[in-house]
């Protein structure tokens, strides 16, 4: 099919439109089909774009950071934290290091243990916050030094947690897109469905136009046509209703979590704009492909 073929199965035309019935339970199904795929996908890409924000954000700010743990008894606290920092500042790859103070140990134990903690009275070990810089950071070069130096040391990379979090965020990203095919998938199949017994209600009509000489792709096109612009529009009243309920949504916040900001951002605002023309495509592609096969089962 070329480009002549395409143009000429959408460039409005009177006599084949009325081949189609203008109204009915097809045209009710193809407008309600492509409004509610429509909706569906505008979330389903919010959520995909979302996840990959956020495992884009989770993978660079944990990459950067470590946490080294000082477990040693209450009087040998202090020397151990000091020998860590001293190491710390003569490793290359540390950007900066330094000692957390109680009042923020606090502040990141009372989500679990309430703000009432008595650090003082309870065996917490000594936390230090290590910012990576260049050339990067040798963490096996690094535990066996502090091994030496500082038994009581523990060194976190974050990368046990990390990469698992980062991974479920690129997972929901992909199933953020495999959920858009299945909806294109599903949009492509209810037209079909809907062509199908458009054309074969008009399978009469359809051979009386053959007998007073009209081709098939002049029969076919109004088919096309027809069910193409009724996708299209459905498509856009569904966009219009996802875009009204994804700026009903909360916005992010740190409180919220990953739970908050699902929305659009910059750029992002733009593409649900194609989906009425994807779901127009969709329904071209479809109705063609049905009219095609119907037209040669009538013959």
């Amino acid at each position: 099919m070329n480009k002549g073929t395409i143009r000429s199965m959408l460039v409005r035309d009177k006599r084949a439109d009325r081949v189609v019935p203008p109204s009915g339970y097809t045209a009710q199904l193809t407008l309600f089909v492509s409004g509610a795929m429509a909706f569906l996908a505008v979330f389903a890409l919010a959520l995909s774009l979302a996840s990959g924000r956020l495992a884009d954000r989770w993978a660079s700010e944990l990459a950067g950071a470590a946490t080294l743990r000082i477990n040693a008894p209450a009087e040998q606290l202090s020397a151990q934290t000091e020998a860590a920092l001293t190491v710390l500042a003569q490793t290359p790859g540390v950007a900066s290091a330094r000692a957390l103070a109680a009042e923020e140990q606090v502040a990141l134990l009372s989500p679990w243990f309430g703000p009432d903690l008595p650090l003082d009275t309870l065996p917490i070990p000594q936390l230090i916050e290590i910012i990576e810089g260049e050339p990067g950071l040798d963490t096996a070069g690094l535990r066996l030094r502090l091994g030496a130096e500082v038994p009581g040391a523990v060194l976190d990379d974050h990368s046990r947690w990390r990469e698992p979090l980062v991974e479920a965020a690129n997972s929901l990203r992909r199933l953020g897109w495999v959920s858009i095919l299945l909806i294109g998938g599903a949009t492509a199949a209810m037209i079909t469905l809907a062509a199908n017994a458009s054309l074969a209600a008009n399978a009469q009509i359809i051979e009386v136009l053959r007998l007073v000489g009209a081709r098939d792709r002049f029969i076919a096109s109004a088919f096309v046509r027809r069910f193409t612009y009724r996708a299209f529009f459905g498509a856009l009243v569904g966009v219009l209703f996802g875009m009204t309920g994804v700026l009903l949504l909360p916005e992010a916040s740190v409180e919220g979590g990953f739970l908050t900001g699902l929305g659009f951002q910059g750029v992002g605002w733009l593409l649900p704009a194609l989906i009425p023309l994807l779901g127009a495509a969709v329904a071209f592609l479809a109705t063609w492909t049905a009219a095609a096969r119907k037209l040669k089962e009538l013959s």
